[in-house]
Parts: C-alpha cells; sequence; structure tokens
C-alpha cells in the first residue's frame, strides 16, 4: 500500500510551486533540518525519529527548490495497525481499530520561512489526496498542534472544538499515558468565536474544512513544546465539491 501510494504520488506542478516526495540521504538530511528549525529543536539537533524511515516525506518547493511546505505520511494496512502510529504514543486507538481499510497518517507539517501562497497549501493538500487515493485509505489521520503545553492561551479555540467538532462517541481515541487537557470540563464554553477560529491552527483548519473531527481531550507534549488535538477524517464522508477540487488539482 505504501508503494502504490509512492508511486501515485509522482511529482506534478501548480503555478510556481511543485509537488514530490524526498528522495535520498541528501532530500532527507535538508528536510530534517528545516523541520527542526520550524519544531524548535537547537541548532545542531535533528528533528528525526523512528518513524522517518517509514513514511513518505513529501516536499511543495517554490522557486530554486526553496521548501514551502512539508509533510510525511505513514501509510498502515489497517486501523488495527494503528498502535505502530505516531498518534498512538499519545492516544488509545482501539476505537478506530475495526476499520479494515489502510489508514493515512499525516505528521510533520510545517510551512518553511514566510507564510507560502495559498497556491502552495492547495499543492500540498492535492499532494495528500494522490497519496490517499494511491493508497485506498479509509481513515486519514494525525495530531494537529497548538504552540506550547499550556492549555489556557486556547481556551477558546478547544472550546469550539468541544461545541462543535467532536467526533463520533464510538470512535473517539481514549486517553493514553501521558498528560490529559479535557474538555469542556476544564476549557468551559466558548464566548468568542472570532477568536476561537482566529486560534485554530491551519493545518487543523484544513482538516475540519474537509469534515473531519476531534477527539474530545488534547494531551501535552513536552519534547515539541505542543499541545496535540487528536484528528481524523472519514475520506469517503470530504464533501464532493472538495473532495473534486483537490483531485482537479492533482491531476494537473
Amino acid at each position: 500500500m505504501a508503494d502504490r501510494a509512492g508511486r501515485a504520488m509522482e511529482a506534478f506542478r501548480r503555478g510556481r510551486y511543485s509537488a514530490r516526495l524526498a528522495e535520498g540521504r541528501a532530500d532527507l538530511a535538508r528536510l530534517l533540518s528545516l523541520r527542526g528549525r520550524a519544531f524548535g529543536r537547537a541548532p545542531g539537533v535533528s528533528d528525526e525519529d523512528r518513524f522517518d524511515s517509514r513514511c513518505l516525506h513529501v516536499l511543495i518547493e517554490g522557486a530554486e527548490g526553496a521548501l514551502a511546505v512539508a509533510f510525511r505520511v505513514l501509510i498502515l494496512p489497517s486501523g488495527g495497525a494503528l498502535r505502530q502510529s505516531y498518534s498512538a504514543q499519545f492516544y488509545d486507538l482501539s476505537p478506530l481499530s475495526a476499520c479494515l481499510a489502510p489508514v493515512a497518517e499525516m505528521g510533520r507539517y510545517f510551512l518553511a520561512g514566510e507564510r507560502p501562497e495559498p497556491d502552495a497549501l492547495r499543492l500540498a493538500w492535492a499532494a495528500m489526496t494522490r497519496i490517499v487515493d494511491g493508497a485506498g485509505a479509509a481513515l486519514m489521520l494525525g495530531c494537529s498542534s497548538f504552540p506550547g503545553v499550556d492549555w489556557r492561551p486556547h481556551r477558546q479555540a478547544l472550546a469550539l472544538l468541544a461545541e462543535r467538532h467532536l467526533g463520533p462517541q464510538p470512535l473517539r481515541p481514549g486517553a493514553g499515558p501521558v498528560e490529559v487537557v479535557r474538555y469542556p470540563a476544564l476549557v468551559g464554553p466558548m464566548t468568542d468565536r472570532k477568536a476561537a477560529l482566529a486560534g485554530l491552527p491551519p493545518l487543523l483548519r484544513s482538516y475540519l474544512a474537509m469534515g473531519g473531527w476531534v477527539g474530545d481531550h488534547a494531551v501535552a507534549d513536552p519534547d515539541l513544546n505542543t499541545l496535540h488535538v487528536f484528528t481524523c477524517v472519514e475520506t469517503a464522508l470530504v464533501p464532493a465539491a472538495r473532495a473534486a477540487s483537490l483531485r482537479s488539482i492533482a491531476s494537473a
């Protein structure tokens, strides 16, 4: 399945941006260096982890190969294999184990330098669409991250998630072995919708625009100094217009 997904993700271009998979050690070393800066690693400290060797690494590049957006994708054969995922470090994913189709986990999504143009962001999601379609994935999931491990600056955004975007009760992941921030018990009701929307990370907004849902708690990750929210998109439920738009870009 990962091989099929990789073959589906042949290099393609939209406007002045191109999408491709990282190839070889030099490509990966460059990516890890930029990723380390994006995730606050000290100079000279690698961001490489045990999942990188099993992932497809997608690069969205602009003029002269300048990196604009990057992320990695781990393809798993079914929900029963989710215990091998990055997210399983933080959550009990057994509620999703009944999924018999492949699962695509997106991770380490970051924007390099200044915020890229919309074309670069659309190309990133079109590349993800190619991979998901190539793998035949029924679920696309991952950890969407808020900066810092303190939930209080994100009170309004978390309250919005609790009020409008919780996943189906039978599918929501349980608590893992790390510190849990349950909402709405702690965060209270949403009182400022504008602040709530502004406080959502860009990746999470994209997931929600595709009909995605979140779990009922967040977890603190001191290693990356972030607060993770489990996010899932059931690919069969992506709005038709959104899916058609992404596939149109992916076919360019």
